[in-house]
């Protein structure tokens, strides 16, 4: 095997391929279909304080080349989680990040001080201040880069585990919010959450998602997202997470190659699964072929020729 972990700041990972927030659950439905353990890390689906039920249904509509979604956040809330998931989750010896959202400053400290204390269960945590389908809190955060460096700085202090902070593509500049999350105690980014889209039924003359707008992920916003990771890979000097709409391996060269050291799967496990073994498998025999020894040579080559 080729050598395919990688280092993000404090978090180090065994491979670069973590399956994305909302698209893996908390990884009993896919337990019985691969071995949790051979994911780079589990990033669980947004977990708040309390248990939300989500949007009303219809929740999901597929689109060219991609999918709208608007769950809503639907989860059992903390309590249950550090009571039922996560001693199941420490059983799997799967690497396990926890996303967190609230509707408050106040709801994100408590989350994240309440985890940190939750032992060696859990790796690092996700500050998900990016869904765009939630009426309060998640997007609301991310899109003003002061209010998005308020809300890391109250967190940082009662978080003594890696702090990744998930941008939301619904901006004008992404720079701008890269930075605020950096020099406010961000340990890593990852980027992009989802673009904010909308469907309408034709037959009924209305919106198809009874949230009326959804957010846009697949194949259809891999390049939009990839030029995201290239421009915030030369604002920050911090360590990215990429993703959007990654298929194949190349791909996921594109997002290493555009600043990413590692990158999470999302949609694609919804119609294959093992998207993310099959592609640490192509990895390490791309990687055994050209001569490369560590991911760490082709991170940001794109960079590299630029003038």
């Amino acid at each position: 095997m080729a050598d395919l972990r990688v280092k993000l700041g404090p978090l180090e990972l065994q491979t670069p391929f973590m399956a994305a927030s909302g698209t893996f659950g908390f990884g009993e439905e896919y337990a019985s279909l691969l071995d949790l353990q051979k994911l780079g890390a589990l990033v669980v689906k947004g977990l708040t304080l309390r248990p939300r039920k989500g949007n009303p249904p219809p929740r999901i509509v597929e689109t060219p080349a991609g999918m709208l979604n608007a769950i809503g956040l639907q989860n059992p809330g903390l309590d249950v989680f550090l009571s039922r998931e996560l001693p199941r989750l420490k059983k799997s010896g799967t690497a396990v990040i926890v996303n967190i959202a609230g509707d408050t400053e106040e709801e994100y400290v408590t989350l994240a001080r309440e985890l940190s204390r939750a032992g060696n269960g859990v790796l690092a945590l996700e500050l998900n201040v990016s869904c765009p389908n939630v009426k309060k809190g998640g997007i609301l955060f991310g899109t003003s880069p002061s209010i998005l460096a308020s809300l890391v700085e109250k967190v940082r202090p009662v978080c003594t585990l890696p702090l990744i902070v998930k941008l939301t593509p619904n901006v004008t500049d992404i720079t701008e919010a890269a930075r605020a999350a950096e020099s406010s105690g961000a340990d890593i980014l990852s980027l992009v959450n989802t673009f904010l889209g909308m469907v309408i039924d034709v037959a009924s003359r209305r919106p198809f998602l009874a949230n009326e707008t959804g957010g846009l992920s697949g194949p259809a916003i891999r390049p939009l997202a990839v030029r995201m990771v290239y421009d915030v890979y030369a604002a920050v000097k911090i360590p990215l997470i990429g993703m959007g709409g990654i298929l194949t391996l190349e791909d996921s060269l594109q997002f290493f190659m555009a600043g990413a050291a590692a990158v999470a799967i999302g949609s694609a496990n919804f119609p294959d699964p093992l998207t993310i073994p099959r592609l640490t498998g192509e990895l390490n025999k791309y990687m055994k072929k050209e001569g490369i020894d560590s991911l760490e040579e082709i991170i940001g080559a794109a960079h590299q020729n630029t003038v």
